[in-house]
């Protein structure tokens, strides 16, 4: 006999179901409720975070060149540059700790340099972090003199020529570059303070009182954080290639000045975009430039800015006491031969980057993501160690891919830039074989001065830190021409020494 059902029983678990439905939709709905508030309040935070990116905590101005201070209002920008001494390596660059010296992979480098302070100390170039320092011991400082203009681009060194100058950069800029290079670095000591947080960083890196490495000042307005450009060479230089005829279609800033007015000089703090600024601070240093005793420094782009437009500055270029510009008198040929510094900014000019608009810090400082900001890289160092964002974000391909198409470009450089130094060595044979022979100068002139020619370009190839990928078919053509002038001069030796039967 089938029992009946207890229907008070029944009714009882009905309700405490129900109880238990209820609850979880309560829960259940509180859960939202928080999660919901938890994502606007995240929101919120983060569109407070982007509008207000920092809080000024101390205050900096055109005459801060302590990062530090700095470091108190911008951190993740100084962490970032920071580690610039951290040793990186790619297969022609990098800073490693106890850097190499050049000619160790390239031997021919000390024949070219013969008579020069480069034959002494050549190093591999390491991160920004250095500069200063590795100038300060660099052998061709410590055992030949240099003039205080090679601090220009070595030291945060506007405010010492705002002091030096009574206020005026420009005037200050002229002094101070005519200074010994150690009465020039007093003088940067004098006018900044000690840096707790560079001094230990890296063991070596010990800088005296008041003298900082390139810092955040050089670089942005410390009111508004802007870029913006203060070198005087560059600001003087880039006036000079404005009023050239100098095509320059990767920079619409001087094209628009060109068509316009011209009321004014070519200010890059006004006219140029905030794009062209993210490559002009960079311009600042990584350029050709001279920085002797004779003048004060200056930037040769009164032509334009290519090899050979440089090269005819220089050629027309007298010194004040009438002589033609060269650098120095070649110990084994008599030449008297130009040196290249780093003609980064020169060689991107004329690559596939430029003309697309696409600025220096695109690839060496990338923008990242932390939260809600975009913030631009400050460790600045080589795409390649960052290839996800210094390269993909517009090379849709994978990393192998895009480090294979690099190294083709660089492997291909260096060939012809090996074979350029096997050139120019042979060449230097030839004339110093001739003069031992008892060629005469009249003799050797035009051997001397494709020699000149020659060197001026394999040089502006191999102080420049690409390996060619700037601007890739530049550089090949740049190193051809360095290949031909060098046997055009060997040619021209024999033609001038050998008895003809």
């Amino acid at each position: 006999m089938t029992a009946k059902p207890d229907p008070s029983r029944s009714s009882a678990s009905v309700a405490r179901r129900n109880r238990i439905v209820f609850l979880l939709v309560m829960f259940a709905g509180a859960a939202a409720a928080i999660g919901i508030t938890a994502l606007l309040v995240n929101i919120f935070s983060h569109k407070q975070e982007a509008k207000n990116p920092y809080l000024r905590f101390v205050a900096v101005t055109p005459d801060t060149t302590d990062p530090e201070a700095w470091r108190k209002n911008w951190p993740r920008q100084y962490d970032g540059y920071r580690r610039t001494v951290e040793a990186t390596k790619t297969n022609f660059g990098g800073g490693d700790v106890n850097p190499l010296q050049k000619a160790e992979a390239y031997p021919w480098l000390t024949r070219i340099f013969a008579g020069y302070a480069f034959a002494l100390d050549y190093h591999d170039r390491r991160g920004h972090g250095f500069m200063l320092f590795d100038q300060e011991s660099t052998k061709r400082v410590t055992e030949r003199p240099q003039p205080g203009a090679c601090l220009h681009c070595h030291a945060s060194i506007i405010p010492t020529y705002r002091r030096v100058g009574g206020g005026d950069v420009q005037s200050g800029f002229v002094k101070v570059s005519a200074m010994k290079y150690q009465e020039g670095h007093d003088e940067v000591e004098k006018t900044g303070s000690l840096d707790p947080v560079w001094n230990g960083v890296v063991q070596e890196m010990k800088h005296v009182e008041g003298a900082h490495p390139v810092s955040c000042v050089d670089c942005h307005a410390p009111d508004t954080m802007e870029l913006r450009v203060n070198r005087p060479g560059f600001i003087n230089g880039i006036r000079a290639l404005a009023m050239s005829d100098s095509p320059v279609p990767h920079l619409l800033s001087i094209e628009r000045w060109r068509a316009g007015a011209r009321k004014e000089p070519y200010d890059p703090n006004r006219d140029a975009t905030r794009q062209e600024l993210r490559s002009f601070v960079c311009g600042q240093c990584h350029v050709e430039y001279y920085c002797g005793p004779k003048v004060t420094l200056f930037y040769p782009w009164n032509n334009g800015l290519r090899v050979e437009e440089i090269e005819r500055f220089y050629d027309e270029y007298n010194f004040p006491d009438g002589h033609r510009f060269y650098d120095w008198q070649h110990a084994d040929t008599g030449a008297e031969v130009l040196k290249a510094q780093h003609p980064e900014f020169e060689t991107w000019s004329q690559g596939i980057h430029a003309r697309s608009g696409v600025a220096c810090a695109d690839c060496h400082m990338p923008y990242t993501r932390e939260g809600a900001m975009k913030v631009s890289d400050h460790w600045v160092r080589s795409p390649l160690l960052n290839i996800s964002r210094a390269c993909q974000t517009c090379h849709h391909y994978a990393e192998t891919e895009i480090k294979g198409r690099v190294d083709v470009i660089q492997q291909r450089n260096n060939v012809l830039l090996q074979r350029a130094g096997a050139a120019m060595v042979a060449l230097i044979d030839g004339i110093k074989t001739a003069q031992a022979g008892g060629a005469t100068p009249s003799e050797l002139a035009g051997a001397r001065e494709l020699h000149r020619k020659a060197q001026w370009r394999l040089d502006f190839v191999a102080a420049e830190n690409s390996m060619g990928f700037h601007a890739p078919q530049e550089t090949a053509r740049i190193l051809a021409e360095s290949i031909d002038y060098a046997r055009q001069g060997e040619l021209a030796v024999i033609r001038k020494t050998v008895p003809k039967n």
